[in-house]
């Protein structure tokens, strides 16, 4: 019996996507309401005031508990009505870390928070970035319409001025602050009403739907407030852009979605429309090992797939590593006999877990689009491609040039040992990076992309290593890879040149205007920001 049509089925019912997020715009909150309305969680676990609050359900970490954000990925599957929801929690932290970036990559689409009184903000504009570079189409869902915040139609205009990219909004808030109500469908041409069923949204919100122009609906809303929104609603008509599900799919169109996160208002909407809207798996692209570029089919060619993410100490019982690997494509089976393309060798992928946060669950099967975790036992590094049939390997999972360097000893040298463990491993998730002196062996800088990166290193070296650490800051502000002869590279006075774990060589500048001088002094050279 040919197994493809129920491949295909399982490939067709699946949404892999990130959250994307400036800190505090209400990204973890809405992935919660995501478990509360797929039935995961009988009641929303938030609280006010974010020391108070219980720990999100995607927040496994015991710093990001105490904190209240996000700072690793994690994955969770669940399903939404019939539909398998594959979330990738990306951090929102403003000094977040390349894990940030890896993770997108392993997305098929993202949806983009915006808190409604804010606008777009900083970590918003680099996270979209990367959506843009990678192509995955993104949502926008406006949060915190509840509060007071700033006019819709000048939240839309930001969107597309600041990020380049049209906006369509798929449905309009019925009020605002206080008086938010509820939203008009565009497409259903209905009012949809909200009423709170609870304290804080901790659970479902009622709703009430009534078609356009229905007088029962038109008196609920104030005058004030209906006039507004017929006049908003008719410039949308005349003077909005148009929406095409191929321009979202192309990213030149994100469909806008006006809701409160919190009180549960606009959630099950977008939620419903997100399920028709996102992709499911597609095709990915790979390069043969002859140099050509080639399509990886998800339901046409056998099992693949690539690691984007390596965890220390998830299950602190067992001191191990796991790697999250990106199915690809075809059927994952437990015990699957893969070959490893970076070590030449065949490789059985036994004990693979699925993610509902912290907890494991051990899975049999496993699809295009689904995460899967197995343990590291040193065989895994980030960016690997995994496949029964070999030849061809993932494109490269881009490289950041770090921001932030520093020296990091253990205060006890007794403790070197489990130092070095610790450091070898948190390394080889790639938030931090460990470069090495070219001028003097054995002498290693860490780097990071945000400076809550060394605080998460040295609380997870004393929490789960036990090895207290002395960390001294460097005056360098910014980094490019070498790209040319190193021989003939002109270095300016304050900056040095290191390596990093790949011997490619990197110059670190004191400030922006020595990286600017030393790339017109060396006019033969690349200085690059990012690498692959």
């Amino acid at each position: 019996m040919d197994s493809a049509p129920s491949l295909k089925e399982e490939v067709s019912k699946r949404r892999t996507f990130a959250i994307i997020s400036h800190p505090d715009a209400g990204k973890t909150t809405l992935t919660e309401k995501l478990l509360l309305y797929s039935g995961m969680i009988q009641t929303a676990g938030m609280v006010k005031g974010r020391k108070g609050r219980k720990a999100a359900t995607s927040d496994w970490m015991a710093m990001e508990q105490e904190r209240g954000i996000s700072i690793t990925s994690s994955a969770m599957q669940f399903t939404y009505k019939n539909t398998i929801i594959n979330v990738l929690d990306t951090p929102g932290h403003e000094d977040f870390s390349e894990d940030t970036y890896r993770t997108l990559t392993a997305a098929d689409c993202a949806i983009m928070v915006i808190d409604a009184s804010k606008g777009v903000e900083k970590q918003t504009r680099k996270l979209f970035e990367v959506c843009r570079i990678r192509k995955i189409p993104v949502l926008t869902f406006m949060n915190k319409m509840d509060m007071p915040g700033r006019d819709p139609l000048d939240l839309m205009n930001e969107v597309e001025n600041v990020l380049q990219i049209h906006s369509y909004a798929m449905n309009w808030p019925i009020g605002t602050g206080k008086e938010f109500q509820g939203v008009v469908d565009r497409e259903s041409k209905e009012y949809v009403f909200f009423t709170k069923t609870s304290h804080g949204g901790a659970q479902k919100a009622d709703m009430a739907r009534y078609p356009l122009g229905n007088a029962e609906a038109v008196e609920k809303i104030q005058t004030q407030n209906y006039n507004k929104l017929m006049e908003e609603l008719d410039l949308l008509e005349m003077a909005g852009n148009a929406f095409s599900y191929e321009a979202f799919l192309a990213g030149e169109v994100t469909p806008t979605f006006f809701a409160s996160a919190l009180t549960n208002f606009g959630v099950e909407p977008f939620f419903d429309a997100f399920i028709h809207l996102a992709p499911c798996p597609h095709k990915r692209q790979a390069i043969r090992n002859d140099g050509t570029e080639v399509d990886i089919d998800p339901v046409k060619m056998p099992f693949s797939g690539y690691v984007f993410k390596l965890q220390a100490n998830m299950d602190r019982r067992h001191r191990d590593s796991m790697a999250f690997i990106r199915i690809c494509s075809g059927r994952f089976e437990r015990d699957l006999m893969v070959k490893h393309h970076r070590l030449g060798k065949e490789i059985r992928l036994s004990r693979p877990h699925g993610m509902v946060a912290g907890e494991r669950t051990m899975l049999e099967y496993a699809y295009p689009g689904d995460i899967i975790g197995v343990i590291n036992s040193g065989v895994f590094a980030i960016g690997d491609t995994l496949s029964i049939t070999g030849g061809f390997n993932f494109k490269p999972l881009p490289q950041f040039q770090p921001e932030i360097f520093a020296t990091l000893y253990p205060k006890d040298v007794g403790k070197r040992k489990s130092f070095d463990k610790g450091i070898l491993q948190l390394t080889n998730e790639g938030a931090i990076q460990l470069l090495s002196s070219y001028e003097r062996e054995g002498d290693f800088i860490f780097a990071a992309v945000g400076q809550l990166q060394f605080e998460v290193m040295q609380y997870r070296l004393k929490d789960e290593y036990g090895v207290e650490t002395v960390l001294s800051s460097l005056p360098y502000q910014c980094s490019a890879w070498i790209l040319g002869d190193i021989k003939t590279y002109k270095k300016s006075t304050s900056s040095i040149i290191v390596q990093d774990r790949q011997g490619r060589p990197m110059a670190l500048f004191t400030s922006i205007w020595e990286k600017q001088y030393s790339i017109k002094q060396n006019p033969q050279h690349e200085l690059a920001d990012v690498v692959l």
